[in-house]
């Protein structure tokens, strides 16, 4: 068997991954399947290149020399890549989004760049990371900037467009809902749709939930996103936690007492987007958020009473 860049590749992940079961996820193959292609590598090269444990795996003496080589093999190999989308996709700009993307998002971009073609594409965040540094999407938004983790090879710049609150969905008439906020004490009776544990908003909910007064409330439903939550919230009668802007319209929210905030971050690989188109970039996130906001009469009147909470779009709020 010859060595190809994409045994490269697999050893690489594993390498960075210190695990086959992290390493399977992180390429969505099943951990048995890869465990057999490293065999087939690890025979071609004439040895094995991890130690394996119950803690993970560390190179051998054959994988500190081969290793190095075949992850910068890797890096040159996405460098050529990058290079090729950028230059085949000059009229194109290739946006990413985490969890859903309304079409009003895509005609927003479209208007703001004109005379480039926008094509949208919803994906989980620190997918959206991995396509921004290869080259796939020239920038994409993630729900938090701790997605964006150091790399000795390609840097990410950010830019915070929002820090939006964590607010309850309820269904429209309950009780609550003619509250000013809820805390805890409110919470703990409720039944629950709460967010799978790979799903980016489950740490931040894990957080609130452990400050009410009961050890585990009743949980209906795990779902995978703001909006299957919502549904369960309209039709099953559950409470869920959500951003304002994560709720659909047939749902009530209200404010939380003691929440939490998650970051709305615009990523895009150093040096790849002038300065003009992501000046135009960040002003239309922006202003696109303002927009969508209004839509929530009770988000947009307590996002103008309380301006210090949205430093980034204060100049939004002062022209309301």
């Amino acid at each position: 068997m010859n060595i190809e860049l994409r045994h490269a590749r697999i050893v690489s992940v594993i390498c960075r991954s210190g695990s086959i079961s992290k390493a399977a996820a992180d390429l969505g193959v099943p951990q048995s399947s890869l465990t057999a292609q490293l065999r087939r590598i690890e025979k071609a090269v004439g040895g094995p290149l991890f130690v394996r444990s119950a803690s993970g795996v560390v190179p051998t003496v054959l994988g500190e020399r081969l290793l190095p080589m075949l992850t910068e093999l890797v890096h040159r190999a996405d460098m050529v890549i990058v290079e090729a989308a950028a230059h085949a996709s000059s009229s194109m700009f290739r946006f990413g989004n985490a969890d859903w993307t309304p079409p009003s998002l895509l005609s927003a971009l479209q208007d703001s760049l004109p005379g480039t073609e926008v094509r949208t594409e919803t994906l989980r965040p620190d997918a959206a990371v991995d396509a921004v540094r290869r080259g796939w999407l020239n920038a994409a938004m993630v729900p938090c900037s701790s997605f964006v983790e150091p790399d000795d090879h390609v840097e990410i710049d950010t830019a915070v467009i929002v820090r939006e609150p964590v607010w309850l969905a309820l269904t429209p008439g309950h009780p609550l809902c003619a509250e000013f906020s809820v805390d805890a004490c409110h919470l703990a009776s409720l039944k629950w749709v709460r967010y799978a544990r790979d799903h980016w908003f489950h740490p931040m909910e894990k957080d609130l939930f452990a400050r009410l007064p009961v050890a585990e409330p009743e949980v209906l439903h795990y779902v995978h996103g703001h909006h299957e939550a919502m549904s369960w919230v309209r039709d099953a009668g559950a409470a869920a936690l959500t951003t304002p802007t994560g709720a659909t319209k047939d749902v009530a929210l209200v404010p939380l007492a003691e929440t939490e905030s998650t970051e709305m971050v615009l990523i895009w690989r150093s040096g790849s987007v002038d300065r003009a188109t992501l000046a135009q970039l960040v002003e239309t996130v922006r202003g696109y958020y303002c927009a969508y906001a209004r839509t929530i009469p009770r988000y947009w009147s307590w996002m103008a009473e309380h301006p210090a909470k949205f430093p980034q779009l204060l100049r939004y709020l002062q022209m309301a």
